[in-house]
């Protein structure tokens, strides 16, 4: 199979990725009273929670950027969370999309390539209310959408293209190696304290080869242009270096991905 075979199915199966994601999206809340509201409760829930607990137990205050702009704290850390919670969300999903659709996968005639995508969709209904409930706090505070805010569609396909390769590898290990879903979740919590979200990268004092290391994450590069969008006012282009490495690292996970999926697939249906 060659390497643009599992893109070419999902866009071949464009429609049926999207139903399958609404589906997916009820079912997880299906037989609660509210429904889908605890999708869109628990996230303002949790940015309500930091937000006590940093800017008024602990008095974080205002966080200083580097051009010398002071933003309040709970806009500084509200733009850093919206897209972790879609990148958390996303990953822990689609990394288990074949399990939990095994009584797919079984049927010979249906195309399982389109599962880990189902997932990542199925996510993104959240994110796009969580990123319009941003915009309008961001509002609240005086600093109203404009040109830059148009830029956080491309920083969410940047994030939706980042999910996707890192699920086709992980959806397609798990199934043979069932501890995976665990390690995981292991590395989402790491990942969150060692991505600048709830800590300001521009006031850290390491030396530069730290620094560096930190911009290797990929998400360094997504939650810094959710922030550029928001607060700093920064056009893409104008970090380069980080565009080019960001796609790059894209690039050489597609090939891995899609690599590890098309030799895997043949037995999903046995293992299962």
């Amino acid at each position: 199979m060659g390497l643009f075979s599992v893109p070419k199915e999902v866009l071949s199966n464009k429609r049926l990725v999207l139903t399958l994601a609404k589906n997916d999206f009820k079912t997880q809340f299906s037989g609660s009273y509210l429904g889908t509201v605890w999708a869109f409760v628990q996230p303002v829930v949790t940015v309500c929670v930091y937000w006590f607990v940093f800017e008024k137990a602990l008095h974080a205050g205002g966080v200083g950027l580097k051009d010398g702009i002071t933003v309040p704290f709970v806009l500084w850390l509200i733009a850093g969370l919206v897209p972790w919670f879609y990148f958390s969300d996303a990953v822990s999903g689609g990394t288990s999309a074949l399990i939990q659709y095994n009584f797919l996968v079984k049927k010979v005639v249906f195309n399982v390539s389109i599962l880990p995508v189902v997932k990542v969709m199925s996510a993104l209904f959240v994110h796009l209310f969580f990123t319009c409930f941003t915009l309008i706090i961001f509002w609240i505070y005086g600093m109203a959408p404009d040109i830059y805010t148009l830029q956080l569609l491309y920083y969410m396909f940047c994030m939706c293209v980042l999910v996707t390769v890192i699920v086709y590898i992980t959806s397609a290990v798990v199934v043979f190696f069932r501890d995976l879903s665990q390690i995981i979740n292991i590395f989402l919590q790491i990942c969150i304290w060692a991505t600048p979200i709830m800590w300001n990268f521009e006031a850290l004092a390491v030396s530069p080869v730290l620094k560096t290391i930190f911009k290797l994450n990929p998400m360094f590069y997504i939650v810094q242009g959710y922030r550029d969008c928001l607060i700093g006012k920064v056009a893409f282009w104008e970090h380069m270096n980080m565009t080019l490495y960001f796609w790059g690292l894209m690039i050489i996970l597609f090939l891995i991905g899609m690599n590890v999926f098309n030799r895997l697939k043949v037995h999903f249906a046995d293992v299962l």
